[in-house]
């Protein structure tokens, strides 16, 4: 049973009546483009159809309750006095503080939650928290929130209130996505360009089996040394680093923040090729570049692992590849390869087995679809 119907019948046995609307928040594949939207360089990205829903129904009062089939404890909160905690419900309060933040007057709520998103697998289950949470806040309390405003909300909500320093790549996305489209992003500008994805390909989701377990430390490191490298150039951001300039003026950086650098560098320079190898549908040069791009966040950028590696070994094998690369923060997750359609099925066994005899564990393969942003429905599913 899908999220999508379980949401329903988990919101009846909690409130005992129907939710009179729902909220469909899609998960986010990456082409290309990795750890360079918080240095407002370029992404390449597509909403999928992995999804997160909610099941709600406004309250009378400024008090929200949700639920979530993931969790056990239940989020409670009032909305006129929101206070700092810990857990999942974070994520729904830093929301209502930034929504509160605009001026605008909310309206509290019972919610209940159910997702096919992987948690920390790199697909960006917390963004989807927040986005389907100011959708949920925005129909509640009656007003419309644009994609870009949605986007750096819940891109604040995590940055300013739980303190994970995300980029603004996740939260975008899953607002604007077009079906059938990716979106090449420019991370300092909040723009987005939709580029049709070729109907003779398919993303694939590798899951590892691996998660990455505590690592914001170490994500929020890399961002630190990318920061670092930047004040050593005399830039705001990595964004405005040539490759010449690096290597001529690069002299002195310790070895791990100059690799840092030339991962942020080289990866910009990626996508963009990426994105006009998409628009002429040139799939063997996006393959090309996904591997290299893995070979930097593996070598340069140091967030890969043994697993990842393992399934992109296994991905680049198997009939039908393209290409394929780590995909998230790393250190554990999915992976994403761009596979001809018409060899697919036999990809996604050939990949699993391969996987599993290197190393040991099971793999999951999804074949994705690019599909819609965020969107908000009435009623309860049938």
């Amino acid at each position: 049973m899908s999220a999508k119907d379980r949401v329903g019948i988990h919101f009846t046995t909690k409130y005992e009546a129907s939710a009179t609307s729902r909220v469909r928040v899609p998960s986010r594949a990456n082409l290309i483009g990795e750890h360079t939207d918080y240095n407002e360089g370029y992404v390449l990205p597509f909403a999928v159809d992995r999804e997160m829903w909610f099941a709600f129904r406004p309250r009378i009062d400024q008090t929200v309750h949700i639920r979530s089939e993931s969790f056990v404890d239940e989020v409670i909160f009032d909305l006129k006095h929101v206070t700092k905690g810990t857990g999942w419900g974070e994520y729904v309060k830093g929301v209502a503080w930034a929504l509160s933040a605009t001026g605008r007057e909310l309206r509290g709520w019972d919610g209940f939650l159910a997702s096919d998103i992987p948690m920390g697998a790199g697909m960006s289950s917390s963004a989807a928290l927040c986005i389907g949470s100011a959708v949920a806040f925005a129909v509640a309390s009656d007003f419309y929130l644009e994609a870009r405003e949605l986007a750096e909300l819940s891109q604040r909500s995590e940055n300013a209130w739980v303190g994970v320093d995300s980029g603004i790549m996740d939260p975008l996305v899953m607002a604007g996505g077009h079906r059938g489209y990716a979106q090449l992003i420019d991370c300092r500008t909040i723009t987005a360009e939709d580029i049709a994805m070729s109907s003779e390909t398919v993303s694939a989701i590798l899951d590892t089996g691996t998660r990455r377990g505590h690592v914001v430390s170490a994500y929020n490191q890399r961002r630190e040394e990318c920061f670092e490298a930047a004040r050593h150039f005399g830039i705001s951001s990595l964004r405005d680093l040539d490759q010449e300039t690096l290597e001529s003026k690069g002299v002195g950086l310790p070895d791990a923040i100059y690799r840092r650098a030339r991962h942020v560098v080289t990866e910009n320079e990626r996508t963009l090729r990426a994105a006009d190898a998409l628009r002429v549908g040139d799939a063997v040069t996006i393959g090309r570049l996904m591997v290299e791009s893995h070979e930097s966040l593996r070598d340069d950028y140091e967030v890969s692992s043994r697993p990842l590696d393992a399934m992109v070994i296994a991905a680049n094998s198997a009939p039908g590849c393209f290409g394929a690369r780590m995909m998230g923060g790393g250190f554990g997750g999915v992976a994403v390869a761009l596979v001809d359609r018409s060899r697919a099925t036999e990809f996604e066994k050939v990949v699993a087995d391969s996987y599993t005899e290197i190393t040991g564990l099971p793999a999951h393969v999804h074949l994705a679809e690019a599909v819609d942003g965020v969107v908000a429905l009435p009623g309860t599913a049938s």
